[in-house]
């Protein structure tokens, strides 16, 4: 991405993809590179932390000596030319980094759409992980309430706000459950400007609420299209659920927030690049404005 400096996708193919985060070589698997063939690259043989695992969640990090301290360097993530955010990896025992790379373009987009409503926007952000979106919205002025069932990504998704300069910005940090959070915010009469989603294919919630996407994505966007009026400045709902696809993603959205009648989202792949432009898929997203 040469947008983004401080990130590069080297290579992938056999399961597996190539990763630069600043100086940093990451090796990790990924099923959507199982049928890809990878290069011939020299590369391959020099990363300074590598998954084990043939899959993610089967396996343990390998981290070169002197490694660890480079972890916390924060990584620069522009937006525009006057904004941008930090983040800093952490290697997760499922052998997640703490950052969705895919979602840059998504960032700069969430980032256009609060600049360009011209006044401070409250966004709501569900499944919100370590706050990349968040983090977005908070740089362009946004008032945001960050949801995640995850204790330690919650943690981390404050450790890059303060990376990022942004401690004293207006961020909510929400531990609980997307689906009983928004339902009480029905209830309190909360209202917002705009709604970002990631939700994962399924989970639990910290008092092991159950989460199916298939089941529970559509009455979730209805309880969403409350909280907007049905008349959000932006949505942004993205997907990496094997199955679904831009055309059920945008049905989705359009059934649970306009109705069929209603302006249909802009929808796409995400994808990730290598130099030689190959590019790998990473996900599916939904959006609206167009």
């Amino acid at each position: 991405m040469s947008d983004w400096p401080d990130y590069e996708l080297i290579d992938f193919g056999a399961g597996r993809k190539l990763e630069r985060f600043g100086g940093l070589l990451v090796d990790r698997p990924c099923p959507a590179a199982a049928d890809a063939t990878r290069r011939d690259t020299p590369h391959w043989r020099e990363p300074k932390a590598v998954y084990t695992g043939a899959k993610v969640g089967d396996g343990k990090w390998r981290v070169a000596d002197g490694v660890r301290p480079a972890l916390s360097v924060p990584l620069n993530i522009p937006l525009s030319e006057a904004l941008g955010f930090g983040a800093k990896l952490d290697l997760s025992p499922a052998g997640q980094v703490g950052l969705f790379p895919e979602q840059f373009e998504n960032w700069q987009w969430i980032a256009a759409q609060a600049r360009r409503a011209g006044r401070p926007l409250r966004v709501l952000n569900l499944f919100a992980y370590t706050g990349g979106s968040t983090l977005a919205a908070a740089a362009a002025g946004c008032e945001v309430t960050h949801v995640d069932a995850s204790k330690p990504s919650v943690a981390l998704a404050r450790e890059n706000a303060a990376l990022s300069g942004l401690e004293g910005a207006p961020v909510r940090w929400i531990i609980e459950d997307a689906v009983k959070y928004c339902e009480r915010e029905v209830r309190r009469g909360s209202r917002y400007d705009g709604v970002i989603l990631d939700p994962p294919s399924y989970g639990h919630g910290p008092k092991g609420e159950d989460w199916r996407l298939e089941r529970d994505l559509l009455p979730l966007l209805e309880i969403c299209g409350e909280l907007v009026d049905r008349r959000p400045v932006f949505f942004l709902l993205t997907c990496h659920t094997p199955g679904v696809g831009p055309a059920e993603l945008a049905a989705y959205l359009s059934d649970g927030l306009f109705g069929s009648c209603g302006q249909p989202p802009a929808t796409g792949t995400l994808y990730l690049r290598t130099p030689d432009r190959r590019r790998l898929e990473s996900g599916v997203f939904a959006r609206w404005p167009g």
